[in-house]
């Protein structure tokens, strides 16, 4: 099922009252993402048999992140995913994907992303690396990131928010994809997430 859609882990939710600073001004501290707001989102988007779009989302995860200006390799994310929360508003489409024939949901229940490294590679943009794990596979992947903003909001509470994308090949989580086009062999993974500071 990840293809050309898992590309979520990030954020794109501006901050009424945030600053919007580079890397290089932001606080050292965790952040825990902000579910519960709806401020954060795990979405995917893959190939419908070359003709169009599958679009989804995963409803259930949670996750925490710090960072640091002044030592980015000791920048780190790590959530957590309910796979069985995947949603992409056709039920009978979903308990496709979440059965053995792909997800195999039942028996991995889970999916998890830990990172294990981060490079700046502009202002507000960097890439983050990290192991990812479905279906009782884990592949190391990397996914560019940007950060949206940050800065106090009107609940006295200060948030700094990311989002990022990348591509997922489905075959290397022991998802076989041979019975439909190539098209759909890759997923697409985009994440953004607003953290609240601890």
């Amino acid at each position: 099922m990840l293809t050309n859609t898992f590309k979520k882990t990030a954020l794109v939710t501006a901050l009424g009252a945030a600053s919007f600073v580079g890397f290089s001004q932001a606080q050292a501290d965790d952040y825990v993402i902000d579910t519960e707001g709806q401020h954060a989102f795990i979405q995917f988007k893959i190939n419908h048999l070359g003709y169009s779009y599958i679009l989804g989302n995963f409803e259930a995860f949670e996750g925490q992140f710090h960072y640091d200006p002044e030592n980015l390799d000791a920048t780190s994310v790590e959530m957590e995913v309910q796979v069985n929360s995947l949603n992409s508003n056709h039920a009978e489409r979903d308990r496709h994907f979440l059965s053995d024939d792909f997800l195999s949901a039942g028996d991995y229940p889970t999916a998890t992303f830990v990172s294990t490294g981060f490079e700046p590679t502009g202002d507000n943009e960097g890439v983050i690396t990290g192991d990812f794990t479905l279906k009782g596979e884990t592949r190391e992947i990397e996914m560019p990131v940007t950060l949206v903003g940050e800065g106090e909001d009107p609940w006295g509470s200060y948030r700094a928010g990311f989002e990022g994308s990348t591509m997922l090949t489905l075959a290397d989580y022991g998802i076989d994809m041979s019975d439909f086009p190539e098209v759909m062999e890759e997923l697409e993974l985009y994440v953004t997430f607003e953290g609240v500071r601890q």
